[in-house]
């Protein structure tokens, strides 16, 4: 995705030669927004899953090390494209939404250069705390048909979900672990500009 010819002044600015989102709250469109995340199934496969159920803003400084970044995810909206895998992934084996419904990324300090900055943050999962750092670029503005103003912006992470006590796992007999520890997160989303 990049930066469109519809940009307005009060939707967009340029710092430094490079195109960015002005100053205010532009809040996640959850239909736009893909959070998903993927983990190793036998140590070699990729296994895919996503979250349909993303709300939140990003709030943009006039200094961009300033702007803050809010989320929530909808823990029983993961799809995997398998409904058993699906069924297990919100058990108590693993994320538990029973008990822990909701996920949430609070950002807690922004390192911001050009066009990409690291987003250090709260992450929250199945209870648990741990800092992380999000890899953010920002891909482009544009102009929808209804006259909303879009940031499109792309986040990519690692975590050790056992760092979040999801520990649930079978041991292979050729050696090795089921399902990988590391998992990545990979997040594309637009966001829209509140018009007050």
């Amino acid at each position: 995705m990049s930066a469109t010819t519809h940009s307005t002044p009060t939707a967009t600015r340029t710092v430094g030669g490079d195109l960015l989102p002005a100053p205010g709250t532009w809040r996640l469109d959850p239909g736009h927004t893909d959070l998903s995340f993927w983990g190793r199934h036998f140590m070699v496969t990729k296994v895919r899953g996503r979250f349909t159920g993303v709300t939140g803003a990003v709030v943009i400084a006039d200094d961009l090390e300033d702007s803050s970044v809010e989320v929530t995810i909808d823990m029983a909206t993961v799809e995997s494209g398998n409904p058993t895998r699906d069924d297990h992934l919100r058990s108590a084996e693993l994320f538990d939404v029973a008990a822990y419904p909701r996920a949430t990324f609070r950002s807690t300090r922004v390192e911001w250069s050009g066009t990409r900055g690291t987003v250090h943050g709260d992450l929250t999962i199945h209870g648990v705390t741990r800092e992380v750092p999000l890899e953010v670029s920002f891909e482009g503005h544009a102009r929808d048909p209804w006259g909303g103003d879009r940031a499109i912006f792309s986040a990519r992470t690692t975590v050790d979900r056992e760092d979040f006590g999801i520990t649930w796992n079978v041991a292979l007999e050729a050696g090795g672990l089921l399902v990988s520890k590391e998992i990545r997160i990979e997040i594309d989303l637009e966001t829209v500009l509140d018009a007050g």
